[in-house]
């Protein structure tokens, strides 16, 4: 018996749609015999209706295959077409072109980029055909690759850049004197004669969506912020400078094991004071500090550790449980 079917997958409204081209099952011989008892009387029967049998069994399975890519192609159509994240974002999944197919693999784009949790995910007019992605930089016998596009990350920064969720209020650091007005007497030193030994909070906000590209190799990242200076007073919270910082860096992450491993790089920094209402600060030291070309960022992922080696030892650092 040969059974033989040919099936095409495109793109229809966002989802993807199964159908059957071509299906035929051909069997070349059916041979039914019948023991014992009046089986002498029925086998007449079943060899003259043999061709019959032969065809409604073909029928059949043509049949139930037909069956189940209909079947098939119903979970196909029910896909989510967007993945919640979060109470801002979720990330559209909706299909984009059709699936290319080559010998050993087949090929999917879907839309990835975030959009608000409650909104719909729109069909998307983006176009990959003529778009040329960067081949995996290991094993190409891998049995899943996913390439993305930095415009993945660039939507999920301004999605969460305009919920105004890149601030953060710092009061607490593993080493809490710098928090303190005396750890800021050599870069601010009216600040410590102003408030003497007073604690600070720090409130960090981006000022624009941070900027990611993607590089051979590499993902390079540009954050502008606004770091806000308060000092905690007996009932009061008083702000007494904004700090302007614009940070450029690069990375790449590789698999170790079972591990993912990465390397960060500073490659720019500014240091600005923005304004003040103790006195001027001193960010040329600051700058030299930073400007290091020996400043590098290794994350681990032992544990949930996050380790600074090789810094300037007035930056050295080591922080458990991010």
């Amino acid at each position: 018996m040969d059974v033989g079917v040919s099936m095409g997958l495109k793109n229809e409204n966002g989802s993807l749609k199964l159908f059957v081209m071509e299906c035929g099952c051909y069997m070349k011989d059916l041979d039914i015999t019948l023991n014992g008892g009046s089986s002498w009387f029925y086998q007449g029967f079943i060899d003259a209706f043999s061709n019959h049998i032969r065809s409604a069994v073909e029928n059949t399975i043509t049949n139930k295959i037909v069956e189940g890519a209909s079947k098939l192609d119903l979970f196909l159509g029910g896909l989510p077409k967007e993945i919640y994240v979060d109470r801002v974002a979720a990330m559209n999944v909706t299909f984009v072109n059709d699936p290319r197919f080559s010998s050993s693999s087949v090929e999917f784009d879907i839309d990835g980029l975030f959009i608000p949790s409650d909104k719909t995910a729109p069909q998307s007019d983006m176009h990959f055909g003529d778009t040329k992605l960067a081949l995996p930089l290991g094993s190409s016998s891998n049995m899943l690759w996913i390439s993305l596009d930095e415009d993945v990350f660039n939507s999920v920064s301004a999605l969460y850049f305009k919920a105004g969720l890149l601030q953060h209020m710092v009061d607490k650091v593993p080493d809490q004197f710098l928090l303190n007005t005396a750890s800021w007497s050599f870069f601010i030193p009216r600040l410590y004669r102003e408030y003497p030994n007073k604690d600070m909070l720090l409130n960090i906000s981006a000022i624009s969506p941070p900027s990611v590209r993607i590089n051979v190799g590499r993902i390079d990242t540009t954050v502008d912020l606004d770091v806000i200076v308060n000092v905690l007073g007996s009932d009061d919270i008083v702000p007494v400078a904004c700090i302007s910082l614009s940070v450029a860096v690069s990375g790449h992450a590789s698999v170790s094991g079972n591990n993912l491993v990465g390397k960060v790089e500073l490659n720019y920094f500014s240091f600005d004071l923005k304004w003040s209402d103790i006195g001027k600060l001193h960010t040329g030291i600051v700058q030299v500090i930073f400007a290091s070309p020996h400043i590098q960022f290794f994350v681990s992922p032992s544990g949930r550790a996050f380790n600074c080696l090789q810094m300037h030892p007035l930056l050295r650092c080591s922080m458990r449980e991010l």
